[in-house]
């Protein structure tokens, strides 16, 4: 499907810049894919960052013995949890559109001398042998849910010794 939607327009069609401007897009592509890694990566420190703020938090107030209503912790702790669940829904997203722009890059490699993406992730067993690697993505995504899990656990907790 997508070799047809790369090549609208023959080498003939476009004329003598074709390869040149062909590298130049793929250079360019390249370079896009991978400022969406680094802003998944932005996305998750600030996530962590939060976190564990307030898991800090957290522990400062159960540590002070301070005493807390039910209602009082509802509220908070639903928005953590919704917080939790934003997170997880970036890191699904970025990952999704990482695949997307590697798709393209190894179709647009199938026109270039050497496909230098598509032979690492061949060589990476496409990601399927977690021998050869597993890729970020399948990891980072348990991060948030592991969070969640874990102020899951300290509102039972705190609901507990509270009632």
């Amino acid at each position: 499907m997508g070799q047809e939607l790369l090549n609208q327009v023959t080498r003939e069609e476009y004329g003598e810049k074709y390869r040149d401007h062909y590298l130049e897009q793929y250079k360019q592509y390249v370079e896009m894919a991978d400022r969406i890694s680094a802003r998944r990566l932005l996305a998750n420190s600030f996530f962590l960052t939060v976190h564990t703020s307030i898991v800090g938090a957290l522990v400062v107030f159960l540590k002070d013995g301070i005493k807390l209503s039910q209602l009082w912790l509802i509220v908070p702790f639903l928005s953590i949890e919704l917080l939790c669940y934003s997170w997880w829904r970036i890191v699904k997203s970025y990952r999704q559109l990482n695949e997307g722009k590697y798709k393209v890059v190894h179709l647009m490699e199938q026109n270039l001398p050497c496909p230098p993406y598509d032979i690492e992730w061949e060589m990476l067993g496409r990601g399927k042998n977690p021998k050869l690697y597993q890729p970020i993505t399948h990891i980072e995504k348990d991060v948030p849910i592991a969070f969640g899990l874990i102020y899951l656990m300290i509102a039972v907790f705190l609901l507990c010794s509270v009632l």
